[in-house]
């Protein structure tokens, strides 16, 4: 398991990550998600040890990370670096053969894994030669090439069709299955919600919620969906009801407990149809802007 605590990194007098604290367990795949300038290419630069940081502690498997164990990570960093010019096996062997790797091993992986995203034609082209998705392609098998103990991921899926990232996706589920670790950022939130085991949201420099999708839904408020068969705005003059939104027949409401749901279901039906009622289950996307208002609302009352 990767560990961090507490871990901070400045640059002059800007503070571009605070205090962070969040692990990513082995055989999961956890989503790190936050806006541009969140910190989260900070973060995953200083678990590689591109950055050092300023405070804190990384660990791994429950000591103090070392220059050994990062060799043993697959990174992908947001400025992609392979060579454009240079075949892409050539490069893949040589990158491979530098984790380790014996140049048959080097070659049977690369060859193996560019098969598996549509690539087995192209092994001998230069790598400027392919669209940017392809090239995204090759980019991800680089830091998957080694077998690695972990996988620190900044963007993986930018670019790729719906075909490459189901490809992907599956190859990634093959490493936490085997207990790799996944580390990922994203800022497609439907796709972190529909792959990952846990989630992490930054903002700010700072984390705001961790947890399974579960753990962060059970900290958002209750809100229902009510579908009427007539007009619902009645419901704005209801007791111990929140509208939140109506349009039409249709409304969103926050009600004040647990038990006023009944109350509201009785009304209703005495009005005349009730088209559907029930709980709404928050996605990813509903989370995030909610603890990340609720954080910028906190910072703006805060006195100058």
């Amino acid at each position: 398991m990767l560990e961090l605590r507490d871990v901070s990194r400045r640059f002059g007098d800007h503070v571009a990550v605070d205090q962070v604290s969040f692990s990513v367990p082995d055989g999961a795949m956890t989503g790190f998600v936050g806006g541009n300038g969140a910190g989260k290419t900070t973060t995953m630069r200083m678990i590689m040890g591109v950055l050092a940081q300023h405070g804190g502690q990384i660990d791994w498997q429950g000591r103090a990370i070392t220059t050994t164990d990062r060799r043993s990570f697959g990174y992908m960093p947001e400025e992609r670096g392979l060579y454009p010019k240079q075949p892409i096996l050539d490069q893949l062997i040589y990158l491979a053969r530098l984790r380790g790797l014996s140049a048959q091993d080097a070659a049977s992986r690369s060859t193996q894994l560019l098969e598996r995203f549509d690539l087995g034609g192209r092994t001998g082209d230069k790598l400027e030669s392919l669209s940017l998705g392809n090239q995204q392609r090759v980019q991800i098998i680089a830091a998957l090439v080694a077998d690695p103990t972990m996988l620190v991921l900044d963007e993986p899926f930018s670019g790729l069709d719906p075909a490459a990232v189901d490809s992907m996706a599956a190859l990634l589920r093959e490493f936490t299955g085997s207990g790799v670790p996944v580390l990922f950022s994203s800022h497609q939130l439907d796709l972190v919600e529909r792959l990952c085991d846990r989630l992490v949201i930054l903002s700010h420099g700072r984390v705001l919620a961790e947890g399974t999708a579960d753990d962060l839904r059970a900290t958002e408020t209750v809100r229902h969906r009510l579908v009427l068969g007539g007009d619902a705005g009645w419901l704005r003059d209801a007791r111990g009801v929140r509208v939140i939104d109506i349009e039409g027949n249709t409304a969103v409401l926050q009600l004040d407990s647990p038990d006023q749901a009944d109350a509201v279901l009785r009304e209703a039906m005495a009005r005349g149809s009730v088209l559907e009622f029930g709980p709404i289950r928050p996605s990813l996307a509903d989370i995030y802007r909610d603890v990340t208002a609720a954080t910028t609302q906190t910072q703006q009352e805060v006195p100058a």
